[in-house]
């Protein structure tokens, strides 16, 4: 019942679309207008296209009609601008985000419906903006570097620029020309000099929020056809920290300290060939907006930039490349700072879809993820997508096992993804990530169907939530969700990597060494990092091996450490979910104790251990009604911890979560192995567990020298299989002959998987 009354609200809607494009009394009036307006996001010929497509291409006309609803609810509520005052969350951040988010719909339908009063609604705001924006000293909350007027940071007075040049475009030609000198002359110009004149270090970076600044400036630029600022969007402020006469090839503006700055230094710097951005996912999600839409804008207004051209065309690259580092359901994986649950139904990824299908040759792949969003930009790129949808065109998204290269040459590191069935697993090792890196190279998470199994933890930060800090970074998101130990990766003596110093760790990138998914039962990521440690190195080898005997694959990892001195090394393993069985004896302490004292130890407790022997141990448990089971290779006095989150946190700013650690002790060199698998299921209707304990009868390590490393994996079905890998050589034409136990083994290549002779 309530879907037919939201489809006849909706044809409702559509037909008063109809009738107002024949009764408005102005109707026609905009295309005849002789100007450059609308030409950022919507085109003179679009809004021709889109006009005369309506009520024939349903996914356009359901996003139109919502949109008109709302902006309908809203004009008869009116607006407010008030005085800024608040933190994200709060009530002055809200609305001034609200109100630039409605002025850019109001504007769109204005030109879509061409109706008078949507126009006026945004030049109503824009002139409630302009009388009180210069009376308005910088905002009063001082957390940020760079305090914006209308919010706490000029990355969201970006924000509000990117959105309302484009409302401001749309109504070009509804406005006299006297109007158009007031609101550029006291608010737009004005606006654009603050964000980036007066806060050079914000707008003169390589970094996300720079690149929102730039946008904004270029946006603007276009709309009010001001090559000066779009000269400066592109190539950054020229002052005192810059030589104007000093350019580089591709004319951006080259700083003191040899940096470039501006948009294309922001597109140049921070992706790879393959358009990996080096923050990581959800801040190139975040990024993708500024970088998609000015794109579009300059696209439409200054073709001969040829910007999605730039780089081997690497901003359609990353539209593909951010939808592959997305699990099963569509959200992120949490490399760097990143926040659980964020996905491509987010309104930034709707623009880079419709985008990057609009610009990036119709690639019918993208039509799947736009029909799953139900959702269209309300200009050319999105009509382009609903016609292509109507069409029947769009084909599956198939994500499969892919390494994305990180670094402005793609030669500072990966991220490896290996997709076996319904596991995933992510394997991290690249370059640190600008501001918003961890210091956790060589970590990895493990996905199925889309749940998180065992988990990064991400960053801790409550998003735009008041209580948590104003909605900003919390301070634990430093002393905890930064630090090494809050990853699956080696901590050495209680020490972060790089010594958890951002100026170290930005120097340095791990090395790829292999990645082969040819074999699809065989899938192997395999990566190197010598500097986080001084005089230690680490290699790690993440497998995914597809038994035919089972139903799910299983995960095989292999961890060598070598170094010049005697050190403690810790290896947490973050799973998520209720533990049902650990097959190894140990102490529950009465009383938790607090970990350690700093580098993120200081938030652990210590809730058991145990000192284990030359073997195996097991860790089973339950997650969503699945078994899963940790099985590792373990040597005499090894020790285990079974650890929670939550220490030293009087704030409950920490999420309650278990890790299990093996730690080694006085040990020069270190060997970790382990497999995880899913073998089984709980269904709490009928109570039955089936396949509730694992498939893996014993791990071996048979060999380990410089040169090779062997494990044997006994299943229970009497099978036996080993797993070679060549640690120095990583050439795919060698030919490698090892004997094991008087057995001769002989292979191409880096790695074999075989039967165990």
């Amino acid at each position: 019942m309530k879907n037919s009354l939201k489809i006849i609200s909706l044809l409702v809607l559509l037909s008063f679309i109809s009738c107002k494009q024949t009764d408005s009394k102005t109707s026609g009036d905009l295309l005849s207008e002789d100007t450059n307006h609308p030409s950022l996001i919507l085109t003179k010929q679009g809004v021709k296209d889109i006009r005369a497509n309506l009520g024939s291409i349903p996914i356009f006309d359901k996003t139109l009609a919502i949109a008109q609803a709302e902006i309908d609810a809203e004009i008869v509520k009116g607006f407010d601008v008030p005085v800024p005052k608040d933190y994200s969350g709060g009530y002055t951040h809200e609305t001034h985000k609200k109100n630039y988010i409605l002025m850019q719909k109001a504007g769109v339908l204005y030109q879509i419906l061409n109706d008078e009063k949507y126009a006026k609604y945004v030049k109503d705001m824009l002139f409630e903006y302009a009388k009180q924006y210069p009376t308005w000293p910088v905002h009063p909350k001082p957390r940020s570097y760079a305090r914006g007027k209308l919010f706490w940071q000029c990355l969201n007075d970006s924000n509000w620029l990117v959105y309302t040049s484009q409302a401001y475009d749309c109504i070009y030609n509804y406005l006299t020309e006297e109007e158009r000198t007031v609101l550029e002359t006291d608010l737009f110009r004005p606006f654009a000099d603050f964000i980036s004149k007066e806060n050079p270090q914000f707008f003169n970076r390589v970094h996300n929020h720079a690149t929102w600044g730039n946008a904004a400036v270029g946006m603007i630029a276009l709309a009010m056809d001001d090559d000066e600022l779009l000269d400066r969007a592109l190539n950054g402020v020229k002052n005192v920290d810059f030589n104007p006469e000093e350019k580089d090839n591709d004319g951006g503006y080259i700083r003191k300290d040899g940096q470039k700055i501006g948009f294309f230094a922001n597109l140049n710097e921070p992706f790879s060939p393959d358009g990996y951005f080096t923050e990581g996912p959800y801040y190139q999600r975040y990024a993708s907006y500024p970088f998609l839409i000015f794109a579009q804008a300059l696209q439409n207004k200054k073709p001969a930039h040829k910007v999605f051209e730039y780089k081997d065309g690497v901003l359609l690259k990353s539209v593909t490349a951010l939808l592959n580092l997305s699990d099963a359901q569509g959200e992120f994986f949490l490399l760097n700072d990143a926040q659980k649950g964020m996905s491509y139904f987010n309104s930034s990824l709707i623009s880079t879809v419709d985008i990057g299908y609009h610009f990036g040759g119709n690639n019918p792949e993208l039509l799947s993820i736009a029909k799953m969003q139900d959702e269209v930009t309300l200009d050319d790129a999105g009509l382009a997508v609903a016609l292509g949808i109507k069409e029947g065109k769009e084909k599956p998204f198939i994500k499969k096992s892919i390494q994305l290269s990180d670094g402005p040459d793609g030669d500072q590191g990966a991220v490896g993804i290996l997709r076996s069935d319904d596991l995933e697993v992510v394997f991290k090792y690249t370059a640190h990530g600008l501001s918003h890196g961890h210091y956790d190279k060589l970590s990895f998470a493990l996905f199925e169907d889309g749940v998180e199994v065992v988990q990064d933890y991400g960053m801790s930060r409550f998003v735009n939530i008041e209580q948590k800090g104003g909605g900003n970074y919390l301070k634990e998101n430093t002393t905890w969700a930064k630090q090494t130990i809050a990853h699956n990766t080696i901590t050495q003596n209680e020490k972060s990597q790089f010594k958890g110093k951002y100026d170290i760790a930005s120097n340095y990138h791990s090395n790829k060494y292999i990645f082969s998914v040819v074999d699809k039962k065989v899938q192997v990521a395999s990566a190197k990092e010598e500097n986080a440690y001084p005089g230690t190195k680490l290699h790690r080898t993440m497998v995914t091996i597809k038994d035919e005997a089972y139903k799910n694959p299983y995960v095989l990892d292999i961890m060598r450490v070598t170094s010049d001195n005697t050190n403690q090394y810790d290896l947490p393993f973050y799973f998520l979910g209720q533990i049902m069985q650990a097959d190894f004896e140990y102490f529950k302490l009465p009383t938790p104790e607090v970990l350690g004292k700093s580098d993120g130890y200081q938030h652990l407790y210590k809730e058991a251990e145990a000192s284990v022997k030359e073997g195996n141990i097991k860790l089973n448990w339950l997650l969503n009604n699945k078994f899963y089971t940790y099985s590792a290779v373990t040597e005499n006095n090894d020790e285990v911890i079974i650890g929670r989150i939550g220490a030293n946190d009087p704030d409950f700013n920490l999420r309650d979560e278990q890790t299990l650690i093996l730690r080694k002790k006085n040990a020069k060199d270190a060997l970790y192995v382990s497999t995880i698998e899913s073998h089984g299921t709980y269904n709490p209707v009928s109570e039955l567990a089936i396949n509730a304990y694992s498939n893996i009868e014993q791990l071996t390590v048979v060999h380990n020298s410089k040169e090779y490393t062997a494990v044997s994996i006994e299943t229970k079905n009497g099978a036996s299989k080993l797993f070679i890998i060549a640690n120095e050589n990583n050439d795919k034409e060698i030919k490698h002959k090892l004997t094991i136990n008087n057995k001769e083994y002989t292979w191409k290549g880096p790695y074999i998987l075989t039967e165990n002779k």
